[in-house]
């Protein structure tokens, strides 16, 4: 047996419409957990709308394997059979392991093409520039050329910055990212 930590993740499909038997089960199994030996800490985790995750961590091999040859966790884990099934089990022994896995995660979706990005953001500066240039500039005539491009260019910053772009890549979203929304309309029509 190691002395390194062992932290142990469960990953569970819920029963639509069971989430939250399921969240007070999880915490409430983590609750007889903490009673044994050697136990660290847990969680409960939902991954998205798909799978929920039970982490727990013992000081060692030994004492995570005694609760999980425990009558106490077989109990546990029974009582869970209405709300959910258990779709996953891992154990990693210390820290290290949970960076240097070689278990590949969800692809990261492609960055949009450039023409789309050059579409949002011409979108987003154009309208202020032109209302600078048709409202504020005439009153601004008399400043130094530099002064006047400063003020045109804090002004349009700050409002393309905090104002158009977060609604615009909001309103695009689907249209930036079609991959990402078509996996999510899968994941969505196999778990119906």
């Amino acid at each position: 047996m190691t002395s390194n930590p062992v932290t142990v993740t469960s990953a569970y499909r819920v029963v639509p419409g069971r989430e939250v038997d399921f969240h007070s089960w999880g915490w409430a199994m983590l609750g007889a957990s903490a009673r044994q030996p050697g136990f660290l800490g847990g969680g409960v985790l939902v991954d998205g709308e798909a799978e929920w995750h039970v982490v727990y961590r013992f000081a060692t091999e030994g004492t995570a394997r005694a609760w999980e040859d425990s009558t106490d966790r077989q109990e546990w884990h029974g009582r869970a059979l209405g709300i959910a099934q258990e779709t996953d089990r891992r154990s990693v022994r210390g820290t290290k392991a949970w960076f240097d896995s070689q278990i590949p995660g969800p692809k990261t979706p492609a960055p949009p093409s450039k023409w789309k990005l050059w579409f949002v953001n011409m979108s987003a500066v154009f309208p202020p520039v032109l209302l600078f240039n048709v409202i504020a500039l005439p009153y601004l005539g008399g400043l130094n050329p530099i002064v006047r491009t400063l003020l045109l260019c804090l002004c349009v910053t700050a409002l393309v910055t905090w104002i158009l772009m977060p609604r615009l890549q909001r309103f695009f979203k689907k249209w930036l990212y079609p991959p990402l929304q078509a996996l999510r309309g899968r994941h969505k029509r196999r778990t119906a």
